[in-house]
């Protein structure tokens, strides 16, 4: 989850509503992207919605994380598990089906 404030006043109502969908969703994480700095009770927000632990990893990870623009120019990133799987792996061809099966024309 992902919600971007590009104004000058952001509250702690918005990161507020942020924890609120990530709890909704169920979902692990959430960024709450903004161009100003975080007020201490947003940085008091994020902290009470604790930590998603990542068992492959073994670490835990907050759950609710703000960045600004300028750590983001300053090359800071979100906090998140790696992802281990490059691609899809296709699913197993059973043996006795492995031929394409005919169109029917004759």
């Amino acid at each position: 989850m992902v919600s971007i404030k590009g104004g000058q006043i952001v509250s702690v109502a918005q990161t507020r509503d942020l924890g609120h969908v990530i709890d909704r969703e169920n979902a692990a994480i959430g960024v709450f992207l903004t161009l100003p700095p975080p007020t201490k009770p947003m940085i008091e927000e994020a902290v009470e919605k604790g930590f998603y632990h990542s068992p492959g990893r073994k670490k835990d990870y907050p759950r609710l994380q703000i960045l600004t623009v300028e750590d983001l120019l300053n090359g800071k990133t979100v906090d998140l598990p790696p992802n281990l799987q490059t691609f899809k792996q296709a699913g197993k061809i059973d043996k006795e089906s492995d031929t394409q099966p005919a169109f029917g024309f004759e």
